[in-house]
């Protein structure tokens, strides 16, 4: 909870100078690239967060981080900001937060579509037509394969969740017929 509230304060600053230097590509780029070193290299993880370092050694890591990635201005800035305040293990949800808040501005939201195999380019562009319809927005539409679904297909857009999967099908069968029992 704590992170969410943290996350959404850096979000909104980081917001607000983006607008108004119309740097959001900029600026979502800078932060999903830090934030996905923060996720997957522990050696980033390490050196940014861990206590057993002194406060100086953890903001040298992160100023050489951004030097190494050739951040400038006010991504550099922000980047050793949150250093400085021993705020960067909320770096991946200021990413998130900031992503949302964009795609807001923009009348986007990100959709996943889950199914058991892979699906075609026709297909995925048929649902991402029926979620924009649904919606009213435009939708960036990411596919995964998660074979324990059967068949059919899961859609997520934002809360909204579209469960046509076979193992749920299933799985209400299941209720159905316990439930008469």
């Amino acid at each position: 909870m704590k992170n969410a509230i943290l996350a959404k304060r850096y979000a909104k600053a980081l917001f607000a100078v983006g607008k108004e230097e119309d740097s959001f590509d900029e600026y979502t780029e800078a932060l999903n690239g830090f934030a996905e070193m923060y996720s997957t290299i522990p050696e980033v993880l390490d050196g940014l967060t861990n206590f057993i370092y002194p406060q100086d050694v953890r903001e040298k890591v992160m100023a050489d981080l951004v030097k190494a990635t050739g951040l400038t201005g006010v991504m550099a800035n922000f980047m050793n900001l949150l250093a400085q305040k021993r705020r960067a293990d909320v770096l991946p949800d200021i990413a998130e937060t900031f992503q949302a808040m964009v795609d807001e501005e923009h009348n986007v939201c990100q959709g996943t579509v889950v199914t058991a195999t892979e699906i075609d380019d026709d297909l995925k562009e048929k649902v991402k037509e029926t979620l924009e319809k649904l919606t009213g927005k435009q939708v960036t539409l990411k596919t995964e394969v998660d074979d324990s679904i059967i068949g059919g297909m899961v859609a997520k857009v934002g809360d909204l969740v579209l469960d046509g999967s076979i193992k749920t099908q299933l799985a209400g069968l299941k209720d159905s017929i316990k439930g008469s029992e």
